[in-house]
């Protein structure tokens, strides 16, 4: 019974030293063992973590004729990104590789005259993302100091309800070669200076990865 109550002792204080104060203990958690869930990501690599657009296959439909809902309800046209890369995440806040949000931040400001980043909020993988768009702005700027685009949450998975841009990126009719819809939160999808989808990479390649900084360069 003692060492019961060491235990739990023990345990409740490592508890209380992980909780950041604007998260919950789930999310507090799901940060400090990010490193691990990603360690075995490199381990065991899925065959769709990363693919590219070798031939650099033109779409069908412009990239530039999209547009989106931004997290204040403004409507963003794409035409206002060319020239830029940009890069695509669907994003949530109660997921083990939430911890992205803060390695966007730091490309984002290291890649600010060239990249956009734009993060589609989305509760399509284990309602890990139950937040309003005010209280999901709030998280992202409190916990990770994101200042990327986010846009209004919405659905990235296919189906009648799929958002535009993902119904773009997911389908090869439309962006000319890819089929793959967002497998987790945190996919990415690389749009080159000419509208042209060049990549996806799974949620278990990190935004600083080697592979995805070649991919905006």
């Amino acid at each position: 019974m003692k060492k019961i109550i060491i235990l739990t002792t023990v345990l409740l204080f490592a508890l209380f030293l992980v909780k950041q104060k604007d998260m919950t203990f789930r999310q507090s958690i799901l940060k400090a063992i990010y490193p691990v869930v990603m360690f075995f990501g490199k381990i065991f690599p899925s065959s769709h973590a990363a693919l590219k657009n070798d031939k650099f296959i033109q779409p069908s439909v412009s990239f530039y004729q999209l547009q989106a809902i931004a997290n204040n309800g403004d409507t963003i046209s794409f035409e206002q990104f060319k020239g830029k890369k940009v890069l695509i995440v669907n994003t949530a806040s109660d997921c083990g590789f939430t911890a992205q949000y803060d390695e966007l931040e730091k490309l984002h400001q290291q890649n600010k005259e060239d990249l956009v980043i734009l993060g589609f909020p989305a509760n399509d993988f284990k309602e890990q993302e139950k937040k309003k768009d005010d209280e999901i702005a709030s998280f992202c700027k409190i916990n990770f100091g994101v200042s990327f685009q986010l846009m209004k949450k919405s659905h990235v998975v296919q189906g009648d309800a799929q958002n535009a841009v993902f119904k773009w990126l997911s389908d090869s009719t439309e962006n000319g070669w890819c089929d793959q819809a967002p497998v987790w939160n945190f996919s990415k999808y690389v749009i080159n200076e000419k509208g042209v989808l060049t990549n996806f990479f799974a949620q278990t390649v990190s935004p600083l990865d080697k592979k995805v900084l070649a991919a905006i360069k």
